[in-house]
């Protein structure tokens, strides 16, 4: 399997130079017999000027696959590299409608039906490719089998999370830090993988310098301090490399930057919105008679609070008895706010905090402050990720879900906060309109998961 492991890359770039070859060449079709004549767009194109059309349309889908995760295979759940490319090929093919009928003075925009065949051709074949290449890929590349290597946590949660991509990774063995090293050692030695649970840095160290001596592959569970360091600049000044943490959140350029795009993008999103919200609200005053918006105090930048403005999803008096996280099957939600939490609408409402300046389109959700000071007293370092304003959607909802942990949470926010880029912001508010429709980024937290609200409940039973 090491040795096919090198040509993974191969197989997988040849395949979607196959199927991005396909999709273009139906284009290429159902341009130059339905849309290139001069009697539909005015002015019969050159040559150049055919290719550059039919090359906007391939490099669209070679953006559109690499945003979403249409590439990968084995990497993704079938469904999920299913839905991405379903997803791009829709996304294509719409802005390519639009393109074409501003080419053509919008002289066909009722002869949209060879786009449509166009579209239905593009999804068998993605269907065809996605069951074909996971085929391939798992005939190729069967399940790896890893050895845990765990110490004072339970592993419980990580195993289970990583069975449920029985696909992908087999956990066959689990070694508690207590055997030994020479001993844990040994057994690494038997193993193509290994994954280092939430251990110790010394042991973890001592491990991860084995796997690399002995060209084992080698999974861990990063650190709170491991990501501090993740965008760290490396200083060369002298013989001993530095590596320089600024800890200072965003620049002031970086910060101008994000506040310009706050207010564009919401400007746009209200007036698309605007229809939608108008909606909502009479189905909310209709359903109970009770106000349409709810307001609440969440965190943002520098620990300050600010009112939070939200379609009101749950019935009225809902908290009375103090705050909680919703749970799955919560009975506080009503039906309309059980749709609206699953396409996530309940939020359109603070695009009026983004305007305001209280909010960022993109950053760590805001969380409230009785919540968080719940959070800081199992974890110190929650507070971190107020070194930037909260945002609408964020790195944790993207890669996370509703459901994980506070400290998950906290590490996925702090990823964004070290790695922050202006085009990181495009690129995850583009993957958030991929997860609006995906049940799982939903879901409420379950019974057994324990969270500060669920804690302080616990502890007064």
């Amino acid at each position: 399997m090491e040795q096919r492991e090198q040509y993974k890359r191969l197989i997988m770039f040849c395949s979607s130079v196959l199927i991005i070859a396909l999709e273009t060449l139906i284009f290429a079709y159902i341009w130059f017999h339905y849309y290139s004549a001069e009697e539909i767009i005015g002015k019969q194109f050159w040559r150049r000027g055919n290719m550059v059309v039919i090359g906007q349309y391939t490099l669209m889908l070679y953006f559109f696959y690499r945003i979403y995760g249409g590439f990968k295979v084995g990497y993704l759940r079938v469904f999920e590299v299913l839905y991405s490319q379903v997803l791009s090929v829709f996304c294509v093919n719409m802005i390519t409608y639009l393109q074409l009928s501003l080419i053509g003075r919008w002289r066909f925009s009722t002869n949209i039906l060879p786009l449509c065949y166009m579209t239905g051709l593009d999804l068998v074949i993605v269907v065809i490719w996605v069951i074909f290449m996971r085929w391939i890929y798992a005939r190729i590349y069967p399940p790896r089998k890893m050895l845990l290597i765990y110490g004072e946590h339970n592993p419980k949660d990580l195993v289970r999370k990583i069975s449920t991509r029985e696909d992908k990774y087999e956990i066959c063995e689990m070694m508690h830090l207590s055997y030994g090293e020479e001993r844990i050692k040994h057994k690494i030695d038997e193993y193509p993988a290994v994954i280092l649970g939430d251990i110790p840095a010394h042991e973890r160290n001592v491990f991860l310098k084995y796997c690399f001596e002995t060209n084992t592959r080698c999974y861990s569970i990063p650190k709170i301090s491991d990501i501090l360091l993740r965008n760290a600049d490396s200083i060369h000044l002298f013989d001993t490399t530095l590596m320089l943490s600024r800890n200072r959140g965003l620049t002031a350029d970086q910060r101008f930057m994000k506040r310009a795009m706050d207010v564009v993008f919401s400007l746009l999103g209200l007036l698309i919105a605007l229809p939608f919200m108008l909606l909502i609200a009479l189905l909310i005053k209709a359903y109970d008679g009770g106000p349409v918006f709810y307001e609440q105090e969440r965190l943002t930048r520098d620990g300050q609070i600010f009112k939070i403005l939200k379609f009101r999803s749950m019935k009225v008096e809902s908290e009375h008895h103090g705050a909680r996280l919703a749970q799955k099957g919560d009975d506080r939600i009503t039906p309309i706010g059980r749709v609206l939490r699953n396409i996530h609408f309940d939020e359109l409402p603070q695009i009026l905090n983004i305007l305001k300046g209280e909010m960022s389109l993109v950053g760590p959700r805001p969380e409230r402050p009785e919540i968080a000071k719940q959070y800081l007293e199992e974890i110190p370092e929650f507070n971190y990720r107020l070194k930037v304003k909260a945002g609408l959607t964020g790195y944790a909802q993207v890669y996370g879900k509703y459901n994980t942990t506070p400290y998950d949470k906290l590490k996925l926010d702090l990823t964004y906060i070290e790695t922050y880029s202006f085009w990181q912001d495009i690129k995850l508010l583009m993957l958030t309109f991929k997860i609006l429709f995906q049940k799982e980024n939903t879901e409420g937290v379950e019974s057994w998961q324990v969270t500060a609200a669920t804690k302080e409940n616990e502890d007064k039973k």
